[in-house]
């Protein structure tokens, strides 16, 4: 069976800083794969060249058998391809009907909005509460919530989540990994970049661990979690 996304040689330059290194991966239909590191270590970047956010220096990138490698971002996501960015940027003026609104602006039937509207609401009741609210008078938590409901509205195969706990309360970081379990036995492929080791660990399939723009281990998440080594990897060793 062909990997859902597969990216190959990967390499990501910001000028003269080269922060992905050769990188090779794959992720298959179903999984949640955690992709583990030092700040610093070329993850963000990794899901940004996927998005299309980041132009990929060399290498490729192939989502559901097709080459996207060059496609620009705004392409993706009628491909089935959805980023949840680190940091939320959600639009603060809009409100949360309408930031979600944006996550399907590929979406043409008016049904099918309806119905994505129905399901982010679902998943999240606060966004439902407060869907007519300013976005950028959200709590932190919420505001996640609205980051991920947005992508989800494009009803994605593949979800990229970049950080989706960083910064919150510990009590909401629980709700955002519960909500990640619940997305994947909802048919989601999950590409999920995290500090939070331990829990992406408890809930990931696979595992690949990053360090300076490279892949330095790989393996079954239970695996990962049992092998000694990953505290030198994160101190940077």
């Amino acid at each position: 069976m062909e990997p859902l996304l597969k990216v190959s040689s990967l390499h990501v330059r910001y000028g003269a800083v080269q922060a992905v290194r050769g990188v090779d991966f794959e992720i298959r239909e179903g999984e949640i794969v955690a992709f583990l590191g030092a700040n610093g270590a070329g993850k963000s970047s990794t899901l940004n060249a996927i998005a299309g956010l980041v132009e990929a220096h060399a290498g490729t990138i192939e989502f559901a058998g097709r080459d996207i490698t060059d496609l620009a971002p705004e392409t993706l996501t009628p491909l089935g391809l959805a980023l949840s960015p680190e940091g939320r940027r959600v639009f603060p003026a809009l409100s949360v009907a309408e930031n979600l609104l944006m996550g399907a602006y590929s979406v043409k039937d008016k049904t099918k909005v309806k119905d994505a509207w129905e399901r982010v609401y679902s998943l999240f009741p606060i966004l439902h509460d407060r869907k007519d609210q300013l976005a950028g008078t959200l709590s932190g938590g919420q505001q996640q919530m609205l980051a991920v409901g947005r992508a989800l509205m494009s009803g994605p195969r593949l979800l990229l989540l970049d950080e989706p706990s960083l910064g919150l309360a510990p009590l909401i970081v629980e709700q955002v990994f519960e909500l990640i379990t619940i997305l994947r036995d909802q048919k989601v492929t999950i590409a999920l970049v995290e500090q939070n080791v331990a829990k992406s660990l408890e809930i990931a399939d696979r595992g690949y661990i990053l360090s300076g723009g490279q892949v330095v281990g790989a393996g079954a998440a239970s695996d990962l979690m049992s092998e000694g080594g990953l505290e030198d990897t994160f101190l940077g060793a």
